[in-house]
């Protein structure tokens, strides 16, 4: 064929894929149109990381109080899946009870756009919001939250099981980053100090 100038004639085969909006809801950033949250349970904000344990990664997902950036919520697991941020999200509601309608906002990951998510949110009078397609920085406070969790815990220290992982999250997340790590953007104080001289 090379030799007579010859080319092999290729039909071009298309497949639609599924319509994205049929699995998961389009959520708008209702957070950018409200100010700061001027006390707790008006914003909250989570997201998901991931966590090396020996060869495998595990993932962790957080619920933060934007007012205080306190950790009120949390689940580690081996699944990336929409089981473990609702059940870090109702951590947060058995924690905190909320008696008026929180904002929570998360990235435009499956696991908070699923529809099994939101019928949740809606269930718990919770409104849902998410960061704008291609802009992380919507999310900026979990972020700095898993930079933080990341140099403080992680970087330099090897978990050859997914227990001494987790004993270290609890001893983190429980105690010292709510109750020790000062936040600039608190005045110097820690999460738990915030809300207390607010309150």
């Amino acid at each position: 064929m090379q030799e007579a100038g010859l080319r092999a004639r290729a039909i071009k085969t298309y497949s639609k894929p599924a319509k994205v909006k049929f699995f998961y809801k389009a959520i708008e950033n209702h957070r950018r149109q409200l100010g700061k949250p001027t006390a707790i349970n008006q914003q909250w904000s989570g997201d998901i990381t991931y966590l090396k344990v020996g060869q495998r990664w595990h993932y962790l997902a957080v619920v933060l109080d934007l007012f205080s950036r306190r950790v009120i919520g949390w689940a580690f697991g081996q699944q990336k899946s929409v089981a473990l941020t609702m059940k870090a999200l109702k951590q947060a509601l058995a924690n905190r009870k909320p008696t008026h309608e929180v904002l929570f906002h998360s990235d435009r990951g499956a696991e908070y756009r699923a529809h099994i998510m939101q019928a949740f949110l809606q269930k718990s009078n919770v409104k849902a919001s998410m960061n704008r397609p291609g802009c992380c920085t919507d999310n900026a406070e979990v972020e700095s939250f898993f930079h933080s969790l990341k140099a403080d815990v992680i970087r330099g220290n090897t978990f050859n099981t997914a227990k001494k992982l987790l004993m270290k999250l609890k001893a983190y997340m429980n105690y010292f980053y709510n109750r020790q790590r000062l936040h600039s953007s608190l005045g110097y104080k820690t999460p738990v100090e915030y809300e207390s001289a607010v309150n």
